[in-house]
């Protein structure tokens, strides 16, 4: 059987059967972008708006090294390694020893002016080290990466994440109403503020590295640039999005055009089961017991009229018997949808 062509007739009933739940027929110019939808993971932000927050992040980036870089004096360079979309019940998992993960971090809470914290800073234990003794020119230490901060360390801390904080700022469009303030004090030992597990979260996981300096070693350099360190901003997706320039009432949501072209892309790709009813003759069971090899049945068709090709049950087009590299086929000269 030949192969359909991309403007078959089926394409064209699909799209006028798709026209009945949507407010017009598509426009066939083109295909929205797609991907495999987990109902599991968040979807809050589209591909085109994932896009402008990688280049929100970068921005982020950018300035977090320049802001670490005045403080300390020193070069750093700010990678971010992921930016992900998560409900909060995901990242409240419990670890082995019952406790929920991560509760052991530095978290600096930040929010919107005079309202309740839409985000926190989280540093691990062993990122806050390294950060305040860089800050402090002092050689890390291993065997006390573990050890609680004292005061002056966890104030240089609190100073660190509230240039994370001002670093969000910073990188959006500076719409008004939307500057992150920090919290007056970091937290720890449990989470900033209490989660329900369907709050709507984006994480943004950036690497921070200091550039060796010049006055030492090659081999105290590389150790120093082999120092990276990990830290995490988390803030809720209907927060993020006036950031980025986006409402966070459409933040998410696909047009009425949108949603049937998915639609219609993903009814295409169905597999369907095609039949080929060469004629139609009645039997009865005595004949049919009686067949043997050589037996012919007269068929109710003559050798010049045309075979059905049918799906699910109705006929979709007609055409002559042919063959094709050695295969039967079907060659279509007629094309309708049956209605009965």
């Amino acid at each position: 059987m030949t192969q359909p062509t991309e403007n078959n007739p089926g394409r064209a009933k699909i799209q006028q059967l798709l026209a009945s739940i949507g407010p017009k027929q598509p426009d066939d110019s083109g295909n929205i972008e797609a991907r495999d939808y987990d109902w599991h993971q968040l979807h809050f932000f589209n591909d085109r708006q994932m896009k402008k927050i990688a280049g929100f992040t970068s921005k982020v980036a950018t300035l977090i090294a320049q802001k670490f870089g005045a403080l300390c004096q020193r070069d750093f360079e700010v990678t971010i390694t992921s930016t992900s979309e998560h409900f909060a019940g995901q990242f409240l998992g419990q670890d082995q020893g019952g406790k929920p993960q991560g509760i052991d971090n530095y978290y600096l809470p930040f929010g919107l002016d005079k309202e309740p914290p839409c985000g926190f800073v989280s540093i691990p234990p062993q990122t806050a080290i390294i950060w305040t003794t860089q800050l402090l020119g002092e050689a890390e230490s291993k065997e006390n990466a573990a050890r609680p901060l004292p005061s002056l360390e966890a104030s240089l801390l609190f100073d660190m994440a509230s240039l994370i904080v001002a670093a969000l700022t910073g990188a959006g469009p500076g719409a008004a109403g939307h500057s992150f303030r920090p919290a007056a004090d970091a937290i720890t030992n449990h989470l900033p503020f209490q989660l329900k597990g369907a709050e709507e979260f984006c994480k943004i996981t950036f690497s921070i590295l200091r550039s060796p300096s010049g006055a030492k070693d090659e081999q105290a350099k590389k150790a120093e640039a082999e120092t990276a360190s990990e830290a995490h901003i988390l803030i809720l997706c209907e927060n993020l999005a006036p950031a980025i320039g986006e409402s966070s009432q459409t933040a998410g949501k696909f047009s009425d055009k949108d949603v049937t072209l998915a639609i219609q892309n993903t009814i295409e790709k169905i597999s369907v089961p095609v039949t080929v009813q060469l004629a139609y003759v009645p039997v009865t069971v005595e004949q049919i017991l009686n067949l043997a090899v050589g037996d012919i049945l007269l068929l109710d068709k003559k050798v010049d009229e045309p075979v059905r090709l049918r799906v699910a049950g109705r006929t979709l087009c007609r055409g002559r018997c042919a063959k094709s590299a050695g295969n039967y086929a079907i060659a279509i000269t007629e094309t309708f949808f049956e209605t009965k």
